[in-house]
C-alpha cells in the first residue's frame, strides 16, 4: 500500500487505468455477461475491456450478439469510466459520500484532466460531472424518441442510454447490431437528428471539460484563455476541411461528409463502409486520427493543441518570427513537449504497425497501418480486419490502444525512475538540415 502511495501521478494514473481493464475483463468473460451459447475468449474479453476503457471502440466480437443486458451495461460502464478518467470518477465518488479530499487526490484529478495549477480543482471536476450528467441526460431522452421508430420502448431506452454514453465519451460502441447485413450507423445515414444528435454529442466531448467550463463562465470569445481560443479554432478548421475533403474525395453527401470529419477525430462511428472508401478518404480519415480530439476531453489522439503548436512553431521558425497567436505568446518548453508528443507517437504508431506487419503478412498494408493509426487515435474506425486478427496482433493493438489513451508523454514518463541531474554542460553548435 506504502508502494502505491508512493507512485508518481502518471504511474498512479496508468495502474488505475490498467486496474479497471483487468476487472472489466474477467466481468466480461462471466456467464450473466454473454448472450446464451456465445464464448468469449480471454484475449477477446482483454480486448473489449481495454477498448471500451480507452473508448476506442475496435472490436473483435459482435457487441450487441456477443453480450447479455448485464455484460453491455459493463461495457458502458467501462466507458464512462474511462472517458471521465479512473482519478476523477474516484475522486468523484469522495465527493459525493462527502469524505475529504486529499492533496494526492487532487494532484491526480489535475494530471488526469490536464488542468493547471491546483486552485479550483474540486470546483471544475464537480462541474465536469454536471456537465457529463447534463449532455448524457439531454442526449438520451433525444435518441430514445429517434430509436422508438425501430425498437419498442424498453429497448429504445437501453440502446438510447448505451448510445449516448459512447457518443459523448468519443468511444465508438454500437448496440444496434448488424441491422440489414450492415454494422455501427450505416443503417442510420439518412436520419439527419440522429447523426447530428451524435456529432453534437462527440464535438462537446472532443472540446474538453475545461474549455466547456470556460465557455460558460467567459461567453465572450476575445475574454476566453488561450487555450480555449485554440481549441475550437482548431476544431471548427478540421470539421470545415474534413468535410470538403471527403466530400470530395469520395463525393459522400453534406451530412455524412461532415460527420465523417467529426467522428474521425477519436469517436469511430461509421455511416459508410470503411473499406471501400478511396485511399484519398482512408488518408484524410488516419491524419484526423492521429491529430484526435482536444487536451482534457474524452477523446484520444495528439490532440489539436499540439498539432497547432507544431505548426505555428514551424511556420514562425520559416519566418523568423516568434511563436505568437492571439496576443500570447506560446512558452519555449510547450513547443519543446508539443514536438515529443508528435515525435512519440509516430514511433508507437511505426513500431506497432511493423509489429503487426511481421504477425499478419496476409493483410493488406494500408488496412494494418489504418488498424494501428485508429487503435492509437483511439478511435474504433476499421477496414474490417479487426476480428481476423491473430492473438499476438491483439495484443499489439491493446497496448497501443492503452497507450494512446493514456498519452504518449505520459507514458513516456513512466519509465523515469530518478529526477534529471541540475549539473549540465557547456554548449556546442551542431549542423542539422
Amino acid at each position: 500500500m506504502k508502494l502505491f502511495k508512493n507512485l508518481s501521478p502518471a504511474r498512479m494514473i496508468a495502474t488505475g487505468f490498467l486496474s479497471v481493464i483487468f476487472i472489466g475483463s474477467i466481468l466480461l468473460m462471466l456467464p450473466i455477461s454473454l448472450n446464451s451459447g456465445e464464448n468469449l475468449s480471454y484475449v477477446n474479453a482483454l480486448f473489449t475491456a481495454t477498448s471500451a476503457v480507452c473508448v476506442t471502440g475496435l472490436t473483435t466480437v459482435e457487441t450487441a450478439t456477443t453480450f447479455s443486458v448485464f455484460g453491455r451495461a459493463v461495457i458502458a460502464m467501462l466507458i464512462q469510466i474511462g472517458g471521465l478518467g479512473v482519478m476523477s470518477v474516484g475522486v468523484g465518488l469522495l465527493m459525493l459520500t462527502g469524505k475529504h479530499v486529499s492533496f494526492k487526490e487532487r494532484q491526480l484529478v489535475k494530471e488526469s484532466i490536464s488542468f493547471k495549477g491546483m486552485g479550483g480543482v474540486i470546483k471544475l471536476l464537480r462541474a465536469i460531472l454536471i456537465m457529463t450528467l447534463c449532455f448524457e441526460v439531454t442526449g438520451t431522452i433525444i435518441n430514445f424518441f429517434i430509436f422508438l421508430k425501430y425498437y419498442n420502448p424498453i429497448d429504445a431506452f437501453g440502446v438510447a442510454l448505451f448510445h449516448t454514453i459512447s457518443s459523448f465519451n468519443n468511444a465508438g460502441f454500437d448496440v444496434f447490431g448488424p441491422m440489414n447485413g450492415q454494422a455501427s450507423l450505416i443503417s442510420f445515414s439518412d436520419n439527419p437528428l440522429l447523426l447530428l444528435v451524435t456529432a453534437f454529442l462527440i464535438i462537446f466531448g472532443g472540446l474538453g471539460f475545461y474549455t466547456i467550463f470556460d465557455i460558460l463562465k467567459t461567453k465572450k470569445f476575445k475574454k476566453f484563455h488561450l487555450h480555449t481560443k485554440v481549441v475550437l479554432v482548431s476544431t471548427v478548421i478540421l470539421l470545415i476541411a474534413g468535410t470538403l475533403i471527403f466530400k470530395l474525395t469520395d463525393n459522400l453527401s453534406w451530412l455524412n461528409s461532415f460527420f465523417n470529419s467529426t467522428t474521425a477525430r477519436t469517436a469511430g462511428f461509421a455511416t459508410v463502409d470503411i473499406s471501400i472508401l478511396s485511399r484519398g478518404g482512408l488518408f484524410v480519415l488516419m491524419i484526423l486520427m492521429f491529430i484526435g480530439a482536444s487536451p482534457g476531453s474524452t477523446g484520444g489522439g495528439i490532440k489539436t493543441t499540439t498539432v497547432f503548436t507544431v505548426l505555428l512553431s514551424t511556420f514562425s521558425a520559416a519566418a523568423n518570427r516568434n511563436n505568437t497567436v492571439f496576443k500570447r505568446k506560446i512558452p519555449a518548453i510547450i513547443v519543446t513537449k508539443a514536438f515529443m508528443i508528435a515525435l512519440l507517437a509516430f514511433t508507437i504508431i511505426i513500431t506497432s504497425a511493423f509489429l503487426i506487419f511481421i504477425f499478419e503478412p496476409k493483410f493488406d498494408f494500408e488496412d494494418i497501418l489504418f488498424e494501428v493509426f485508429s487503435a492509437f487515435g483511439t478511435v474504433g474506425l476499421s477496414t474490417g480486419i479487426t476480428s481476423m486478427l491473430s492473438s499476438a496482433s491483439k495484443v499489439v493493438i491493446i497496448v497501443t490502444m492503452f497507450v494512446g489513451r493514456l498519452g504518449p508523454l505520459t507514458a513516456a514518463t513512466l519509465w523515469t525512475f530518478k529526477s534529471v541531474s541540475s549539473a549540465c554542460y557547456s554548449e556546442e553548435e551542431l549542423t542539422i538540415g
